[in-house]
């Protein structure tokens, strides 16, 4: 599946600690804070998330777009420490 990654991360730590995760899942940096891959799977999709939340406070934001999921784009958010869905797009 495609999943793009945009951070808005509140220190220079998380950032670090973030860029080095998704790196390690196979992401490509594709601008300031803006990480794209086309190889990852639901299931490692999932794990990230739980390893993400491990490594960011509350202060960071992460967005996330997944196409195609469940046969749409869906677009997922962690803010304050909590993953949220905002829409799915049929």
């Amino acid at each position: 599946m495609f999943v793009a990654c945009a951070c808005d991360l509140g220190s220079e730590d998380s950032r670090i600690k973030v860029h080095d995760l998704l790196i390690q899942y196979g992401f490509k940096k594709i601008q300031n804070q803006l990480y794209e891959t086309s190889t990852l799977s639901e299931k490692n999709l999932a794990r990230m998330k739980v390893d993400l939340d491990k490594i960011t406070d509350f202060y960071d934001r992460l967005r996330l777009y997944q196409y195609p999921m469940e046969e749409t784009l869906v677009i997922t958010s962690l803010e304050g420490k909590k993953w949220k869905r905002l829409t799915t797009i049929v």
